[in-house]
């Protein structure tokens, strides 16, 4: 398989997966959209933490490294959150999720990184 199929794969797995994770942690546990990208954030760190520590490469990082956790995690809907909640004042939210997100995304990678070597 092309490594732009196995990207392909991955980032059809992991947009749904992000998109069911979003949806589960708002029924389940009442979480905002924030809270959903933080969690889908965190687990993607994670991933790729392994991925990193287990020194994949070829196709595995294609696959899971590219291609899932690219479309699972993503820059994009924090920024977009980031900027919602500064627009409505919500000043508390904004520092809280910027710093959540840098304070427990690396850890979460090292962990990944850690277990995996």
């Amino acid at each position: 398989m092309t490594t732009a199929l196995l990207v392909a794969l991955g980032a059809a797995v992991g947009a749904a997966g992000r998109h069911l994770t979003n949806h589960w942690l708002r029924e389940r546990f009442g979480a905002t959209p924030a809270g959903g990208t933080l969690a889908v954030n965190l687990l993607g760190s994670f991933v790729l933490g392994v991925l990193a520590g287990a020194a994949a490469d070829g196709g595995w990082l294609a696959l899971l490294g590219i291609g899932f956790c690219g479309a699972y995690t993503t820059f994009s809907t924090l920024a977009l959150e980031l900027w919602s909640a500064f627009e409505d004042g919500r000043r508390r939210e904004v520092v809280a999720n910027a710093a959540l997100s840098l304070a427990l995304g690396l850890p979460a990678a090292y962990l990944g990184i850690w277990l995996a070597s």
